[in-house]
């Protein structure tokens, strides 16, 4: 019912092996799944430096962030291939706190090194700067490598809401969802803009993410129609909410 009023779903969160340590499917093949699972697009959103990756540390850091955006580079060539638009973005890490960073590329990370050792005010700083957004990830998870849950709203633009690795009936995480349902009363304490995406590592596609009423012809579009208060809905590929969080 909402896919015909909302038809564009856009996966916001997923990991390709090529930079993702914990990543199962290349960029191509997880592009490819996403278009049999009925999605527009995709932004791919692998975990950077002081994250989950599988980049050899021991590069210098132009060198780092080519391979680091090899993944990005090979859905994109999928997608473009197959009608899927592929967008770049990263999953950055500070001991286990996690943000989604959507709007700047791979031209701006090999020139703004600094954003590497970048604490987590700075990083908010220098992504601002760039005109990109930054977005907190699933900040209610309980895992094993998350030693404590820690917020940060003045440094954010907006809130991963849902996320469908907490809540699909397809997620060996299922069963999780007073983790969204957190995000989503966190992110109406501080009028936070919320997102949904799947944080997909697998060629199994949750079917989580943001559906809007039009297609997305970017990066900067996508940022912009989350900051601008566009009309969008939210989705785990199962339940389905407004864009303040409101069941439906």
């Amino acid at each position: 019912m909402f896919r015909k009023e909302y038809p564009y779903l856009y996966e916001t969160h997923m990991h390709t092996s090529e930079a993702s340590k914990c990543g199962q499917a290349t960029g191509a093949e997880m592009v490819r799944a996403a278009e049999k699972a009925g999605y527009s697009g995709v932004i791919i959103t692998n975990h950077n430096w002081y994250g989950n990756h599988c980049i050899d540390e021991s590069l210098p850091w132009e060198q780092w962030v080519k391979e680091f955006c090899k993944g990005y580079k090979n859905a994109k060539e999928e997608g473009e291939k197959i009608g899927i638009d592929v967008f770049f973005g990263y999953e950055a890490g500070y001991q286990g706190t996690e943000f989604l960073i959507y709007g700047v590329d791979e031209d701006w990370l090999v020139s703004h090194e600094e954003i590497k050792d970048a604490d987590i005010a700075k990083q908010y700083s220098l992504i601002k700067e760039a005109g990109g957004m930054v977005i907190h990830a699933h900040p209610f998870r309980e895992e094993w490598y998350i030693s404590e849950i820690r917020l940060y709203p003045e440094y954010v633009d907006g809130i991963e809401a849902v996320n469908a690795t907490h809540s699909s009936p397809l997620s060996k995480g299922y069963d999780k969802s007073i983790f969204d349902e957190r995000a989503i009363a966190y992110a109406k304490k501080y009028s936070l803009p919320m997102t949904a995406g799947s944080d997909v590592h697998t060629q199994i596609m949750f079917g989580g993410g943001v559906a809007f009423k039009r297609r997305i012809v970017s990066i900067q579009d996508y940022c912009r129609a989350i900051m601008s208060g566009e009309d969008y809905l939210i989705t785990n590929g199962k339940d389905w909410f407004d864009k303040v969080g409101n069941r439906l």
